[in-house]
């Protein structure tokens, strides 16, 4: 019924999928696997809720930035041209690889209005920045034929990294925890494994598609071997924090630190408002976060 959204992945390029792919694991070891992973998914979640640091939104200056339109077009037409790749190609359930989920994810943090719920989706996708980096040093483009297609792998997931600064240099809403709370990426964590183990794979297996390798490894994996998707767990519960939070303490040291791309004192302040005191300009019309929304206050009244 649905293999027009699969029918055009091409089986006899290694690690693309098909049956030798399929029966790499064995159903008893893919279910033990997938018990276990589930178990340790939702041990994860539930330690790290209850443990979650509240964002701390600080006043911040609602306006229209010419830079996050022009971010949010950007990121727009690369989802878009994926989309229109993947449907000429008859490959659209690639669509589901997190990569993929993290530039909508992404799209969504440039259009949506402030709010904490902002905060909180911002927060959790920065743990999924290890998509990019491993797309970079291990990248998987024997399957993209079409013209510009691989042109657009490069553009997409370099888009991935360059968003998030984006948004940390405005501050405000978009803001992260102290480098030493780890509370966000253990729950983030946990949110991936049962992305992976709960939904990827159930489009994996009837489908007999590699989808982020959760069917069999990749020809470039060091770890390749009945004990892979184990490894994969082991390496990327290290990875995913480690990406998150050194991208954190980077983006942190540019933007509050390093005289050329300095623009304000703390990551969360809001950029805008920075400039405004560093020049002893007026404070403009602020924005203050009350409960789970954001209202309006004139900063010359308080």
């Amino acid at each position: 019924m649905f293999e027009w959204a699969y029918s055009g992945v091409n089986s006899s390029v290694p690690g693309n999928g098909g049956p030798e792919c399929a029966a790499y694991v064995s159903s008893t070891r893919k279910l033990i696997e997938t018990v276990i992973t589930l178990c340790l998914s939702c041990v994860l979640v539930t330690w790290g809720y209850r443990r979650l640091s509240e964002p701390e939104i600080k006043a911040y200056v609602r306006r229209d930035r010419g830079g996050k339109r022009l971010l949010l077009i950007l990121m727009s037409l690369i989802w878009g041209m994926e989309i229109g790749f993947k449907l000429a190609s008859q490959t659209v359930i690639y669509l589901l690889n997190p990569c993929h989920v993290t530039t909508a994810i992404q799209i969504y943090l440039l259009a949506a209005p402030p709010s904490k719920q902002v905060s909180y989706v911002f927060r959790i996708h920065l743990n999924f920045l290890n998509g990019a980096v491993l797309a970079f040093l291990f990248p998987v483009t024997d399957s993209r034929i079409l013209p510009f297609e691989t042109s657009i792998y490069w553009i997409q997931h370099s888009m991935m990294m360059v968003v998030p600064y984006y948004l940390l240099r405005l501050g405000g809403v978009y803001n992260v925890e102290k480098l030493s709370d780890f509370s966000w990426c253990v729950m983030s964590f946990g949110l991936n494994l049962a992305y992976h183990f709960g939904f990827l794979q159930l489009f994996a297996i009837p489908s007999q598609v590699n989808l982020n390798n959760m069917l069999c490894p990749a020809p470039s994996d060091p770890f390749a071997g009945s004990y892979y998707r184990v490894f994969a767990v082991l390496h990327q519960a290290a990875l995913c924090p480690l990406t998150c939070k050194l991208y954190c303490w980077i983006s942190a040291f540019f933007l509050t630190k390093f005289g050329p791309t300095r623009v304000k004192r703390d990551l969360s302040s809001d950029v805008t408002l920075s400039c405004m005191q560093n020049a002893e300009l007026p404070s403009p019309q602020v924005h203050y976060p009350e409960a789970n929304n954001i209202s309006t206050k004139d900063a010359h009244n308080e």
